[in-house]
C-alpha cells in the first residue's frame, strides 16, 4: 500500500465564484435538464409546488452545512462532522454514503450523455459516447484543483446562460402571445389542461423522489471548504446564494415551460428543453440547446467526480480508508479515489448494456435514497453541534441556522416523507432494498475493518479537529 508523504496534502486554490458554481454544476444538471421530464408527468404543472418545497429542504440543508463549515472548514467535511458530533460509526456511514451518492449520480449522468448524443447519432450504441463521457471527466479531475475549478467555472455557465436565456425568451412569448409549435402560450397553459394539479395532491408527493435526485449534489459545497482560499468569507457568501439561485433556475425554467406548451405534450423521452427549443421555429435552436444539456450533464460529472475524491479523501484522513487514498500527485489531486470512482463508473456501463431503457430511474432512486440519508446526517450533525454549544455556553455563530431546532425537526420529516414515498414506484423499491444492503455492508465493513486499523485514528483525528475548530473561532 502506498504510503502517504508529507507533500500529500490538498491545495487551497478554489476561489469563490469556483465554490458557488462546483455547488451549481452539481444540482444543474441531469436533474433539470433530463429528469424533469418525469417530474411533469408525474404532477403536471403543480411539480412547481414539489420545487419550491425540496428547495426549501435544501436551503435548511446547505444552512445547516455552512454554519458547521464556516466553524470547521476541513476536506470530506460533513464525514468529518458526522463523526465528532455523533461518532465514528455515523461518520463513515455518512462519508462513504455521500461517496456512493456521487458515484451512482455520475452514472445517471453518463445515461444522459448518452440519450443527448443519441439526437444527433441515433445509431451509435449508448455505451459509446459513456466511454468517451468519462475519459474525458477522469482526465480533467487529474488537473490541478485550480483548473479544475475554473472549468467547472466556465461550463456551468453555459447551461445558466441557456436556462436564462430560456426564462428571458420564454417570457417575451408568453407577454405578447406568439404560439410555439402550434400551441397559444400564456400562463392559461398551467390550469387549462386538467387543472393545475391534475394528478392531485398524489401526483406532487410522487414527483418529490426524482426531484430530490434533482437537488442532489448541493451539499458538495461543503466539500470544497478544505480547499478554498478564505473559508470564513467564501462559505457563507455560497450557501446564502447558492440555493436561491438553484430554486429561481428550477422554478423559472421548469414554469416558463409549462406555459409555452401544455404539460401532457412534453415527452418522457430526452430533454423538454430540447423539446421545447425545437418547437420555437429558429434554426438550429434544438441542436444548439441539445449541446448545452450535454454540457450540463458533463460539468454535473465533472462536479460529482471532485466531490466523491475529496470525500473518500477526508475519509482516509479519519482513518475511515485506506490509507492510500491520501496520496496525491503533485497538483495535490487525491489520485485512488479518482480512479475508484472511473472504476465504478465502469459498472455503470455494463449495467447499462443489461437495463438501458430503465437504468436511468433506478439509479435517480438509488441516489435520492442515499441523498436524504447524507442530508439527515448533515442536520442532526449540525443538531448535535448546537447543542453542544449551548451546553459550553457558546455563542451563535454569526452565520448560523435560523429558527434552529424547530427548523431542524421539520426538514427531518419532510427527509422521512421522501423515505416512505420511494415505496410507493418500482425504481424506488429497488432503491431501498439496494440502500438498506448498501447500509448493511457498510455496517459489516466499520465493524470487520475500522477497530482494527483504525478507530483510535477517529479519534485522536477527531480531538485534533476539534482543537483546531475552536482555535479557529476564539
Amino acid at each position: 500500500m502506498t504510503t502517504p508523504t508529507s507533500e500529500d496534502h490538498l491545495q487551497r486554490r478554489l476561489k469563490l465564484r469556483h465554490i458557488r458554481f462546483i455547488a451549481l454544476g452539481t444540482a444543474i444538471g441531469t436533474g433539470l435538464f433530463y429528469g424533469s421530464s418525469e417530474t411533469i408527468q408525474a404532477a403536471g404543472p403543480a411539480v412547481l409546488i414539489s420545487y419550491i418545497i425540496a428547495g426549501l429542504a435544501v436551503w435548511a440543508v446547505m444552512r445547516a452545512l455552512g454554519e458547521m463549515a464556516v466553524r470547521h472548514p476541513v476536506a470530506g467535511s460533513f464525514a468529518n462532522y458526522a463523526d465528532r458530533f455523533i461518532g465514528p460509526y455515523w461518520g463513515f456511514i455518512t462519508g462513504w454514503t455521500f461517496a456512493f451518492e456521487m458515484m451512482i449520480v455520475a452514472i445517471a449522468d453518463m445515461t444522459a450523455v448518452s440519450k443527448y448524443m443519441g439526437f444527433w447519432y441515433p445509431d451509435t450504441p449508448g455505451w459509446v459516447w459513456m466511454v468517451a463521457a468519462m475519459l474525458i471527466i477522469g482526465a480533467l479531475n487529474l488537473l490541478r484543483v485550480s483548473v479544475f475549478g475554473e472549468l467547472e467555472f466556465w461550463f456551468t455557465s453555459i447551461k445558466i446562460t441557456a436556462i436564462v436565456a430560456l426564462i428571458i425568451g420564454g417570457l417575451y412569448l408568453i407577454i405578447f402571445g406568439i404560439s410555439v409549435g402550434g400551441h397559444q402560450t400564456g400562463v392559461m397553459n398551467l390550469v387549462d389542461h386538467g387543472g393545475f394539479a391534475p394528478l392531485g395532491a398524489w401526483g406532487i408527493i410522487m414527483s418529490l423522489g426524482i426531484v430530490v435526485f434533482s437537488f442532489g449534489g448541493t451539499e458538495s459545497l461543503g466539500m470544497t471548504a478544505g480547499e478554498a482560499e478564505n473559508p470564513e468569507k467564501a462559505i457563507p457568501k455560497a450557501v446564502n446564494t447558492v440555493p436561491f439561485r438553484i430554486l429561481v433556475f428550477y422554478v423559472l425554467s421548469i414554469g416558463v415551460m409549462l406555459c409555452l406548451i401544455p404539460w401532457n405534450q412534453i415527452g418522457a423521452e430526452g430533454s423538454p428543453f430540447v423539446q421545447v427549443f425545437g418547437q420555437l421555429g429558429l434554426p438550429a435552436a434544438e441542436h444548439v440547446m441539445n449541446a448545452v444539456v450535454l454540457t450540463a450533464a458533463l460539468s454535473a460529472m465533472n462536479a460529482i467526480f471532485y466531490a466523491g475524491t475529496r470525500t473518500m479523501y477526508g475519509l482516509a484522513e479519519q482513518g475511515q480508508a485506506p490509507r492510500s487514498f491520501l496520496h496525491t500527485n503533485r497538483d495535490g489531486i487525491p489520485l485512488f479515489p479518482v480512479f475508484i470512482i472511473g472504476a465504478v463508473m465502469i459498472l455503470g456501463l455494463f449495467a447499462y448494456l443489461l437495463i438501458p431503457d430503465a437504468l436511468f430511474l433506478v439509479v435517480a432512486s438509488i441516489a435520492t435514497f442515499a441523498t436524504v440519508t447524507t442530508w439527515v446526517m448533515i442536520l442532526v450533525a449540525h443538531h448535535r453541534m448546537r447543542l453542544e454549544m449551548k451546553a459550553n455556553g457558546d455563542e451563535p455563530s454569526a452565520f448560523h441556522f435560523p429558527m434552529w431546532p424547530t427548523l431542524t425537526y421539520i426538514t427531518l420529516a419532510f427527509m422521512a416523507l421522501v423515505m416512505v414515498i420511494l415505496a410507493f414506484t418500482p425504481s424506488g423499491r429497488t432503491a431501498l432494498i439496494v440502500g438498506v444492503l448498501w447500509l448493511v455492508l457498510l455496517t459489516i465493513a466499520y465493524n470487520v475493518w475500522i477497530p482494527k486499523s483504525g478507530h483510535q485514528r477517529v479519534e485522536l483525528e477527531s480531538l485534533e479537529w476539534e482543537d483546531k475548530g475552536g482555535t479557529r473561532n476564539r
